[in-house]
């Protein structure tokens, strides 16, 4: 059946129709449940296989009740839920949200269609076309697109009785917003995924910022932001078994580290206007002695911002190595380790650092 006959926001049987009210209101509970168990334990088969039945089930009932839109949408969940079912994705909780918050959609389109309010149909073709592109989409792609779902379902309140054109600016304004929104929430998924990770997203972003302050501001702040949330979200785009391994990795596990940087800065480099923040986190590996990743850059061909990014990111990895230490001393042993790493970082980024650490250290506990 095509989507031009399935997506007819209509009530064809009245009394199918409240019945599939009945039973998805059933059904929502069981899902949140479902979907929260697999956020402890998100590679359990049973549990996925229960949620795909789910959402089979709905699908069913929905042609059954002759409430058809509701069909597609259904069918492109199983989509997704059939690439974790196969191994070939990982669960995490940004697509249970997806789940949940297109089934809320999904019931308020229900209330207008039985309150004879009008549906706004674009508006859920576009989220059928994001949903189907789950089923097909490159992994490092997946989760960004199950981000920004997110954002957009939940910064939709309806339509706004304010007159409809608006600004050039104020529409780019709204629009870095979201796309910020969406870069901090992917950067706060990335935490959950280690208990040691937890604030980092906050100390990295503290760092770069004041860091860049105290240098005279030569870098955007904005961009940097933007920066300092996507760097490592690529990580999450490797088996977990690569990039939170505690030992050494071999050289094939290296190999597929150095690849994180460009899969986040291709994404960022098609969102307009972050052009600036993708350079930052795609070199943020290099260094000056051309050592680093992925081109071997040397000192001058390397942005700013990602001279700020590499010198957080590395204060971060030595604080979390020496953390038994207490605070103050693993910042002490963290800023001795980078300043002895002459071939690494640059001068004129390192002595604005240490005066921002000598500060952050007089604040500190003793």
């Amino acid at each position: 059946m095509s989507d031009e006959v399935q997506l007819q926001f209509v009530r064809e049987d009245a009394e199918g129709f409240q019945d599939f009210r009945d039973v998805l209101s059933d059904y929502a509970p069981q899902i949140e449940k479902l979907a929260s168990q697999l956020g402890q334990n998100p590679s359990s088969p049973e549990l996925v296989g229960d949620l795909f039945r789910l959402i089979h089930t709905i699908k069913g009932d929905a042609g059954l009740c002759r409430v058809m839109f509701v069909v597609p949408f259904a069918h492109a969940l199983e989509g997704l839920l059939a690439r974790l079912r196969s191994g070939e994705l990982l669960y995490q909780e940004v697509m249970g949200d997806v789940l949940m918050l297109v089934l809320d959609r999904i019931e308020l389109v229900m209330a207008q269609i039985a309150g004879a309010r009008p549906v706004d149909e674009v508006q859920m073709h576009t989220l059928l076309d994001a949903l189907r592109s789950l089923e097909s989409l490159p992994l490092p792609s997946v989760l960004a697109t199950c981000s920004r779902l997110v954002a957009a379902m939940v910064g939709v309140q309806g339509k706004s009785e304010a007159p409809a054109v608006a600004t050039g600016a104020k529409s780019v304004v709204q629009s870095r917003q979201q796309d910020m929104l969406l870069f901090r929430t992917l950067a706060l998924q990335l935490e959950q995924r280690m208990p040691e990770f937890l604030g980092r997203t906050e100390r990295n972003l503290k760092l770069a910022l004041e860091l860049n302050r105290q240098a005279g501001g030569w870098v955007d702040a904005e961009q940097l932001e933007a920066a300092v949330y996507m760097h490592d979200i690529g990580m999450m785009f490797l088996p977990e078994s690569v990039w939170l391994k505690l030992g050494q990795i071999n050289d094939n596990e290296r190999r597929l580290m150095a690849l994180h940087p460009a899969w986040v800065a291709g994404l960022l480099g098609r969102m307009p206007g972050w052009e600036e923040a993708a350079l930052m986190v795609l070199q943020h590996h290099e260094t000056p002695d051309g050592e680093g990743y992925p081109y071997g850059l040397a000192s001058g061909e390397i942005s700013q911002g990602a001279r700020i990014l590499a010198l957080v990111d590395a204060f971060e990895a030595v604080m979390l190595k020496h953390a038994h230490r207490g605070q103050r001393r693993s910042m002490l042993r963290a800023a001795a380790e980078l300043n002895a790493a002459d071939d690494q970082f640059e001068r004129a980024w390192l002595d604005p650092f240490n005066q921002v650490i000598r500060r952050m250290l007089e604040q500190s506990p003793a």
